[in-house]
């Protein structure tokens, strides 16, 4: 894991001077840089958009008392995203715009979600009591129990 974080810190810069002299020497400096400045605030834009459109799933996901799993995903990507935007370069840019398309953050997640769960990193648990015996599939479960009915007797 370090060794590839590590090559990153490497070839990443490495790459995105070779674009930016690339791109430069096609469009000018100038062109160039303001091309730079547009995508990281397209990016702010973005990330402000798609961010609150996760708050109120997140928000909505714990109001129906479900844990939001696919919301915290898909925040860390948002972050991630906008990291990368406001990171001058063009690779960079590319990689960000695309942790914006919720298709590929679903695949994304689907992707990781299997590789942790194969490489026995990640157990899943259901919770909840188990249906009785007869008890057709989908149907609520029953919980038994004793109560005892305390509401005033309005006889008096």
């Amino acid at each position: 894991m370090v060794s590839w974080i590590l090559a990153a810190l490497i070839v990443i810069p490495i790459v995105e001077i070779a674009v930016l002299i690339k791109v430069g020497g096609l469009l000018g400096v100038w062109p160039t840089v303001a091309l730079v400045v547009a995508t990281a605030m397209a990016g702010t834009v973005l990330l402000r958009l798609q961010g609150l459109a996760t708050l109120f799933r997140v928000q909505a996901s714990l109001r129906e008392g479900r844990f939001p799993i696919a919301e915290v995903f898909d925040g860390m990507c948002l972050l991630v995203a906008g990291a990368l935007l406001l990171t001058p370069g063009f690779v960079t840019d590319l990689l960000g715009l695309l942790l914006f398309v919720p298709a590929l953050r679903v695949m994304l997640r689907e992707f990781l979600a299997r590789r942790l769960i194969a490489a026995g990193k990640v157990r899943v648990h259901t919770a909840g009591p188990e249906p009785g015996p007869g008890t057709p599939p989908g149907s609520p479960p029953v919980i038994e129990g004793d109560y005892e009915d305390v509401t005033p007797d309005r006889r008096r």
